[in-house]
């Protein structure tokens, strides 16, 4: 049995959070842990009734996803944090392999690629992320771009610990900003090149609702962490 795993979902009034909660039931990799967080959630909750002796379940007042997954993590018992939003899902070897990969490469932070889908769970584009073959590939796209899927991340728990854990200030981009804290404090994020994840395009989604926030969110951040990143890439080479 490898290291234990716990898998964060943040919940707030999503219809498809029975089929995220059900694909983290569902992984084939059994040391794991599943932690929802309720963060006040007015809609839906009835969806996680069925689950409740089979998961450990958070409530707190709204403050927002950050919140939710810091709560989480800090209620987290595994040696390794997934996060999975309410609306995407995992397929079952998800855990399974990515932590082969991890600890073959003695990793302690790993990112794959997913499918974009519909509420159907139709794919809409497979292979959605941008696909790396070498570390330097890798930071030169994210001096462009945010490139790294929060749901396809499997990271150390000790990591939170010596960075501090996701920023609220960036409501809805909060990951962005963290994958960007590691990077330029020396931590590597390795590229597992397997389609793991769903990623759910919806009416409702944030990616969809709050474009305007996250244009702001993302100038800020990108003004202060682009420079250092790319002065750290220049010392690499």
């Amino acid at each position: 049995m490898g290291p234990k795993v716990s898998i964060i979902i943040p919940f707030y009034n999503c219809s498809f959070v029975d089929q995220a909660i059900q694909s983290a039931l569902s992984q084939t990799y059994k040391n794991i842990e599943i932690i929802l967080v309720d963060d006040g959630s007015t809609l839906f909750t009835e969806k996680i009734t069925p689950f409740k002796g089979k998961i450990g379940y958070l409530r707190k007042e709204n403050g927002g996803t950050a919140t939710a997954l810091n709560y989480g993590i800090s209620a987290a018992t595994g040696e390794y944090i997934a996060w999975l939003s309410s609306d995407d899902y995992f397929l079952p070897e998800k855990i399974s392999k990515q932590m082969s990969f991890m600890l073959k490469h003695n990793a302690e932070a790993s990112f794959t690629n997913y499918d974009y889908i519909d509420e159907n769970n139709q794919v809409l584009i497979p292979w959605c992320g941008w696909r790396f073959s070498n570390q330097k590939e890798f930071y030169n796209a994210y001096l462009q771009y945010n490139v790294v899927n929060g749901c396809t991340v499997i990271i150390k728990k000790d990591i939170f610990k010596k960075l501090g854990f996701f920023n609220p200030i960036y409501r809805y981009t909060h990951d962005y900003e963290m994958w960007f804290r590691l990077l330029v404090n020396g931590y590597k994020m390795y590229y597992l090149d397997e389609n793991l994840t769903k990623f759910r395009t919806h009416k409702d989604s944030g990616t969809n609702k709050h474009q305007a926030e996250m244009k702001k969110e993302m100038a800020i951040i990108e003004s202060h962490y682009r420079p250092i990143l790319a002065e750290y890439i220049k010392h690499l080479s």
